[in-house]
């Protein structure tokens, strides 16, 4: 086991980080400028025009789809853990950097998901669009009248009437459904109760258009709106062609989890990147500001923060990569429990790293003029956001029970 980056890993990471660091971090103060200027128009879901300007760019560049091996002509062949730095550098702008190689989720997600399971026909009318960029997707899994981190308490119904398929639920925190490019959802409920746990869901591709469908409002995370939007999804008698089931009924289960298991790579590695950019404005502000005559950086409990951020970083960025390097040798099914871990893991040691710089900035942390609040709630979400700690932390424990 080694983590050597491949000389191909090596060439795309020195082109990211050209990329980031010279048109996207640049571009962030036009891009925070361009979310106000939307939202005080009464459109702080619409797209602004810089993220545009850094996707044409990206793509010319070749930094597109990284995060899927053979999505692009030619196939640019990264695996998991080629892909893995990539995802961390993309981190330092969570809300730029993703999109801009469309990487971003619920995309990739549900691009890897079509990728593996969906039919000739879905792929060219759904997937082809989105590894271009032309359209966005939402995925619609958690509900808010249930505890959704045990599937199986999933009220929507999806059921299978002739040549139809009939969808009623309310689903929230359905990622991208606010987006205007958004042009479909997959929508995960109940085809068969009466079957096993684990066969009684499907996966069905609802256009954002249909008949039924109407988002009731979106969601914020301790008080951020992101540009695409969380939202409350209503789907009253919905109805689509049985052609738009993905896969078999009964086969929704297996397919989230293969759904979710890279992209927890994604997530944390992105995270691992935020903790970065953390630690780097911290030893900035360390050094820049002066307490009581003396720098920051002569604080004992400052230099304390920094060191254990840096050791947190090490620690996570290796138990990440070493969940990559499982991916690519046997497969997600064999790295369960490390996939667990990590989801665990990165959210709780990044949140510790981001509060501790919030601290250390004072009232300038806590506000808008560092991104440092954002990054904190964004980590902070992902504690809860597919699947919380304690659904990993059982799954865990069970693993190794089952060893004694």
């Amino acid at each position: 086991m080694h983590f050597e980056p491949s000389e191909l890993a090596r060439d795309y990471l020195e082109r990211v980080d050209a990329f980031i660091g010279g048109r996207v971090a640049p571009a962030e103060a036009r891009y925070e400028q361009q979310r106000r200027e939307l939202a005080a128009a009464g459109t702080p879901h619409a797209v602004p025009g810089v993220l545009e300007e850094l996707k044409a760019e990206a793509r010319a560049r070749g930094l597109w789809n990284l995060f899927l091996p053979h999505s692009t002509e030619p196939a640019h062949g990264l695996s998991v853990l080629d892909y893995a730095p990539l995802a961390e550098r993309s981190g330092w702008y969570p809300q730029l950097a993703p999109e801009a190689m469309n990487c971003s989720a619920p995309d990739t997600g549900n691009m890897e998901l079509l990728d593996l399971f969906a039919s000739e026909a879905q792929r060219e009318r759904w997937l082809a669009p989105l590894l271009r960029g032309d359209i966005r997707s939402a995925f619609a899994m958690t509900e808010p009248d249930v505890a959704s981190s045990d599937a199986s308490n999933i009220g929507t119904s999806v059921r299978i009437e002739g040549d139809e398929v009939v969808v009623n639920g309310r689903k929230w925190w359905t990622t991208g459904a606010l987006d205007p490019r958004t042009a479909f959802y997959i929508v995960m409920g109940i085809s068969d109760p009466e079957a096993h746990r684990s066969r009684r869901h499907s996966f069905v591709i609802v256009p954002a258009d249909t008949p039924g469908v109407s988002v009731v409002r979106d969601l914020s995370y301790y008080g951020y709106t992101d540009q695409n939007g969380h939202g409350e999804v209503r789907f009253v008698d919905v109805r689509v062609p049985l052609a738009n089931l993905i896969g078999e009924p009964g086969a929704g289960f297996a397919m989230a989890q293969a759904r979710l298991g890279p992209g927890r790579i994604h997530h944390c590695m992105r995270a691992i990147g935020m903790a970065e950019r953390g630690i780097a404005l911290m030893k900035e502000r360390a050094a820049e500001r002066v307490t009581f005559g003396r720098p920051l950086a002569s604080q004992g409990v400052v230099g304390e923060w920094i060191a254990n951020a840096r050791i947190t970083i090490e620690q996570l960025r290796l138990l990440v990569l070493k969940t990559a390097w499982l991916i690519d040798q046997h497969g997600a099914s064999a790295a369960r429990t490390e996939i667990s871990a990590i989801k665990v893991a990165v959210p709780r040691g990044v949140s510790r790293i981001l509060d501790d710089a919030v601290q250390l900035f004072g009232g300038a942390g806590v506000s808008g003029d560092t991104p440092l609040a954002l990054l904190w709630a964004t980590a902070r979400a992902m504690r809860i956001a597919d699947g919380p700690d304690e659904v990993h932390l059982r799954s865990i424990a069970r693993t190794e029970l089952e060893k004694a």
